[in-house]
């Protein structure tokens, strides 16, 4: 389902009036609202004190979503927990899914009115404007969602069911149901917060250092942005070498800052990588992507080859439910898997393998593209990359840049190529500059590449003209061509 862009957190679940009926759930309506960023830094603070995201399955747990099922005759339910991006699984019956986007979540709806959320019909509810909401292979038509709540009473996540067909309005008394079953999950979270203090292993979690360096920017600065939607996606073009056809993008974020300017990310990126911000921002762009390849298509069903690009942090890389996560973003935004390419470094991969292997596997059974950016640059790219099932090898700017420098650089570059090659990968040399470079690629049978000499990474309404050249052809780079007005 495709929504116009609005902040997340931004819906408001109001009772109406003048709908429900005694002994049953009302109905409910829709409303604007702003984020409370205090409460939410206090909700988010809570969480982590739960140290339950991403753990291990655990029985209590599963005996809770069970149980869920048979007394509500469920065909799939989800216990989830939300931080700033993502709603991420900790317990399933039925259909398998371990991470969701939160936003445009049914995790919203919920934390928006600060209670229990009944739909019995999805195909009659504003919220859901196509009138549709798949989970995964599961096409729901109903839904009840009951908060978890930390022991102060902030929604931590939510226990929700789900039904393959409508249902009559829930009763009074099977909403307390259900609510008491989340209690009994908040429950095992506080006992299981107590034996981790019994057992000597409890971790304190102070409250976050104020940034009083004075430094820019900070955690507040980037929070401000996100929100504000100060971030943009800048796109370069990756063209066939053979014939400078665009064949695919590679999205960039830059940071347009209404005093400073356009901020390259090298200004920014470090430090959401270190205060934790770096998750929502790698969220939006990804749910960004998704939806721009949609607007293209709708524009031009011939673009409906172009592959785009977006890169992944370590973290966002290292999430198990990343698959799931990726899977939603195309549903909601109704592209096809190999529109999307999902970028990686080697060194968001070696880390921990068994998580790797895992996490690549099930994006490419998904037929999501997988590139390895900036490669040569880490420490292990011949041992390992047979076991990764790579689709794409990007060659780090680096190499090329030094091609023309001597016998031992083009010899690398060679080297790559051949590699890819044997391996069935594709190639794209990156930061071609020069015709030189460009010229020796193709001699060397490299069939991809981007850099300044055929374009700079812009904004969607330069990109846009390219994208309308006849046969998105880009002109020689030899000849000096205006882009089309």
């Amino acid at each position: 389902m495709v929504r116009p862009e609005r902040p997340p957190w931004a819906v408001r679940i109001q009772a109406a009036r003048d709908v429900a009926e005694p002994g049953k759930m009302p109905q409910a309506e829709l409303q604007t609202i702003t984020i409370d960023w205090p409460e939410e830094d206090a909700r988010l603070s809570d969480l982590a004190a739960t140290e339950i995201l991403d753990t291990e399955p655990e029985p209590s747990f599963d005996a809770i979503t069970r149980l869920s099922a048979e007394y509500f005759r469920a065909d799939s339910v989800l216990l989830g927990f939300a931080d700033a991006s993502r709603v991420w699984i900790k317990s399933y019956w039925g259909e398998a899914v371990r991470e969701l986007p939160r936003r445009w979540s049914i995790f919203e709806m919920v934390l928006a009115k600060d209670g229990p959320v009944v739909v019995p019909d999805i195909s009659k509810n504003p919220y859901f404007r196509d009138g549709r909401m798949t989970l995964r292979r599961l096409e729901v038509v109903s839904f009840a969602s009951a908060p978890v709540r930390s022991f102060d009473g902030r929604i931590l996540g939510a226990l929700t069911v789900f039904g393959c067909q409508p249902r009559r309005t829930m009763a009074l008394d099977e909403l307390r149901m259900l609510e008491s079953l989340a209690d009994m999950v908040a429950s095992q979270l506080e006992l299981r917060r107590l034996r981790k203090c019994i057992a000597g292993q409890g971790v304190r979690h102070p409250r976050a250092k104020r940034d009083v360096s004075g430094k820019w920017p900070g955690k507040a600065d980037l929070r401000h942005a996100l929100e504000q939607r100060e971030f943009v996606l800048y796109y370069q073009p990756e063209v066939e070498l053979s014939t400078r056809r665009i064949v695919g993008l590679e999205a960039l974020i830059r940071w347009s800052h209404p005093v400073r300017g356009l901020v390259p990310p090298m200004d920014f990126i470090p430090l959401a990588e270190e205060c934790g911000m770096i998750m929502p921002i790698g969220d939006w762009g990804l749910s960004e992507v998704c939806n721009q390849i949609h607007n293209w298509c709708l524009d031009d069903p011939a673009h409906q080859s172009l592959r785009v690009c977006v890169n992944l942090s370590a973290r966002q890389f290292a999430r198990e439910g990343l698959a799931d996560h990726v899977e939603a973003l195309l549903r909601q935004s109704g592209i096809s898997s190999r529109q999307l390419g999902l970028e990686m470094t080697e060194s968001s991969l070696i880390p921990d393998m068994g998580t790797a292997l895992d996490v690549l596997g099930s994006l490419r059974r998904l037929g999501v593209s997988l590139l390895m950016d900036d490669f040569g640059t880490g420490y292990s790219s011949l041992s390992y990359l047979h076991s990764f099932p790579i689709d794409v090898l990007k060659i780090d700017r680096s190499f090329v840049g030094r091609m023309t420098e001597g016998e031992q650089p083009l010899q690398i570059v060679r080297t790559i190529i051949e590699l890819a090659r044997v391996l069935g990968m594709d190639v794209v040399a990156e930061g071609i500059e020069t015709s030189e470079q460009y010229h020796l690629l193709r001699n060397l049978g490299c069939r991809y590449g981007q850099g300044f000499l055929f374009a700079r990474p812009m904004p969607v309404e330069t990109l846009n003209m390219l994208l309308r050249l006849p046969g998105r052809v880009l002109p020689d780079p030899g000849i000096s061509t205006p882009l089309p007005a």
